[in-house]
């Protein structure tokens, strides 16, 4: 029983409500950018395969709702798509705005900086699950505030927080610096994940390893 469901995991694989079927979701870096064709063959299998909704989740991506167990690797194939890491002990989601890309009120290129933090993130195992948003401008569309990373566009650089998170014990991120030049952001996110997983505990999300440890230790740790 639990090597099966380990397997189901592993393909991506929800278990539903019912029961019975899963939910799948494709993995679309930052889930705002990509080729219409996309949308056009997750509709197409979503449909022969029977699947029971089709839904936009809040970490950006297109999940496919209502899938019988047996069908998951067929459906799989037919998308030809990398699975997204909505379970586990890992780098679930980074969440971006349009940024400077299209919107007009954007400060700062989060679509460019999501993106490669999602090519070098996502699914990374860590102690615990790990979630990021980047947002172009003090409006946070991305909900950096509420993540374990967040990033928040300015007129002079990035905020760079950590350790919020949403849920039943919700908590808002700690600043751990201002003002970050664009250029000097990845370097920094880098720090930051490698000491949360050399100093977190299993299961102890980024906010909860802060409270711990205080974040005058942190920040000075990570900052040096």
């Amino acid at each position: 029983m639990v090597e099966a469901k380990k397997d189901l995991l592993e393909k991506g694989a929800v278990l539903q409500r019912d029961k019975k079927t899963y939910a799948i979701a494709p993995h679309i870096p930052g889930g705002i950018i990509f080729d219409v064709n996309i949308l056009r063959k997750i509709a197409d299998v979503a449909e022969k395969y029977g699947a029971q909704a089709v839904k936009l989740t809040s970490a950006q991506r297109i999940a496919i709702v209502g899938i019988e167990e047996d069908k998951i690797d067929e459906v799989w194939e037919e998308l030809g798509m990398d699975k997204g890491h909505a379970v586990g002990l890992c780098v679930r989601s980074v969440k971006i705005c349009p940024a400077t890309h299209f919107c007009k009120r954007a400060q700062q290129d989060a679509v460019s900086i999501g993106l490669e933090l999602d090519k070098r993130y996502h699914g990374m195992q860590l102690p615990s699950k790990f979630k990021m948003g980047v947002s172009g401008c003090l409006n946070s569309c991305s909900e950096s505030a509420v993540k374990d990373l967040g990033l928040i566009g300015t007129p002079k650089g990035f905020t760079l927080l950590i350790g919020g998170s949403a849920g039943v014990k919700a908590r808002i991120a700690d600043v751990l610096q201002e003002n970050v030049p664009a250029e000097s952001v990845l370097d920094l996110v880098d720090k930051v994940v490698l000491y949360y997983k050399e100093n977190a505990k299993t299961y102890e999300r980024m906010g909860n390893m802060i409270q711990r440890l205080g974040l005058e230790k942190v920040k000075q740790d990570i900052l040096g």
